[in-house]
């Protein structure tokens, strides 16, 4: 996606859909710190997220 966002800087709605699945991963990831910590620090380390 974040390619074609490159070439196509005008299609809002690829953007639009981009935020929503960045969204839904936060909220995600929030809800497994909330209820299982070491959940989440395993989930983290194996996707590479917040270095």
């Amino acid at each position: 996606m974040n390619d074609h966002i490159k070439q196509h800087k005008k299609d809002h709605a690829t953007y639009r859909g981009l935020m929503k699945k960045i969204g839904r991963r936060r909220n995600l990831l929030a809800y497994l710190r909330k209820n299982d910590v070491n959940r989440y620090r395993e989930l983290i380390n194996s996707l590479g997220l917040r270095r």
